[in-house]
Formats: structure tokens, C-alpha cells, sequence
């Protein structure tokens, strides 16, 4: 595990990543896994969290309004919650369905 930080020449940017190495068996050579940090301020010095690309001025989290019923938000949540066993049910059946032997 090592702290890599990249130069972006195009933004300017220098940008850090966590890098994990490991070794492919199918390749029989080693590799490296980056995950992203953040990116360093150019002020301060300091690593400024990130989720990378832009993410999170596109999706905002949620937040419950005054005006919103909590009673209507606890049903929603409970009918996604039904609905999500009852995907995961059927996912356990199929996967339990692959991993039988066939017999032929």
C-alpha cells in the first residue's frame, strides 16, 4: 500500500491515489490497483477529498424537506426494502439453480 500523487499537465492538478499491488496469475507479472484519494490544494499543500470526475456536483444527496410527510418516506423505504428480498430471493434461487450439476 503507497501514497501515489500524479500530475494532471492538461488541468493542473495533481491529483493522489492509495496503490494497492498485487500479482496476476494470468498475466505473471505484477500489477497495481489506484484508488482515488484526492487531489492536493495548491494553497494549502493539503489532500482535498474527492470522489473523482465531477460526481458529486451531479448527484446531490438527498435531504428530507419540512414539508415532507415521514410517515410517507418510512412506507416508501419499507415497500423498497420488500421489493429488494424479493430480488435477492430470486437471485439466491438462480444462483442456487447454476450451481447444481446438470445432468444430461
Amino acid at each position: 500500500m503507497a501514497i501515489i500523487k500524479q500530475f494532471d499537465k492538461r488541468s493542473g492538478i495533481t491529483y493522489v491515489y492509495d496503490s494497492k499491488s498485487f500479482y496476476d496469475k494470468e498475466k505473471k507479472c505484477s500489477r497495481a490497483k489506484r484508488t482515488l484519494i484526492g487531489k492536493i490544494d495548491p494553497d494549502t499543500g493539503e489532500i482535498v477529498p474527492t470522489d473523482g470526475r465531477n460526481k458529486g456536483a451531479r448527484s446531490k444527496p438527498k435531504t428530507l424537506s419540512p414539508d415532507l410527510d415521514l410517515a410517507k418516506r418510512v412506507q416508501e423505504l419499507e415497500d423498497e426494502n420488500r421489493q429488494l428480498s424479493l430480488q435477492i430471493a430470486a437471485l439466491k434461487k438462480e444462483l442456487d439453480r447454476l450451481r447444481r450439476p446438470s445432468r444430461k
